[in-house]
């Protein structure tokens, strides 16, 4: 749901408004929202479709926990629509820092020391909406000889363990 101020009729050529948007998530969702802006040019109505840059993982919560209880969740969510595996070629170099800062910049607490392999990458969060909220946990296995990657998702809702894994994929 996008809450947005009301903006005045008529502006002047040249001039400038700001508008501010407010976005709050109800339920899961794969599309980013689109912003419908509709004006009179020249006499003329117009309508631009704007999609904003939006996506689920904007509404993580990190967390944090220890590795007993990361994989006590992670058992817990083993039901196999719960998981979402994906194996892909890297696109970028695999650099260990960036990595890490692309994890965290998804939204995820990254979970340092939790994984037997250090090698590995996991991280957990939750995603909030109106309605429910939808806890996460994540496995990165990079493989740098192959230069390739292992994703693991395994989330309390199907639709988001999908959603997730072909956003964060996207990144490595």
């Amino acid at each position: 749901m996008v809450h947005a101020k009301a903006v005045d009729p008529v502006i002047d050529g040249g001039a400038q408004v700001q508008q501010i948007l407010n976005i709050e998530c109800i339920s899961d969702f794969t599309d980013a929202p689109v912003l419908h802006i509709r004006f009179r040019y020249g006499g003329s109505l117009q309508n631009i479709a704007v999609k904003l840059p939006v996506m689920l993982n904007k509404f993580f919560q990190p967390t944090e926990m220890n590795s007993e209880d990361f994989f006590q969740r992670w058992k817990q969510l083993g039901a196999p629509q719960q998981e979402v595996q994906k194996i892909f070629k890297a696109k970028h170099p695999m650099d260990t820092e960036v990595t890490k800062a692309k994890i965290i910049g998804f939204g995820v607490s990254l979970l340092d020391g939790v994984d037997p392999n250090p090698a590995n990458f996991v991280g957990a969060g939750v995603i909030h909406t109106k309605n429910t909220q939808v806890g996460c946990l994540l496995r990165l296995e990079p493989n740098t000889q192959a230069e390739m990657y292992r994703l693991t998702l395994r989330t309390s809702r199907d639709s988001v363990s999908q959603r997730l894994c072909d956003l964060l994929s996207q990144q490595f």
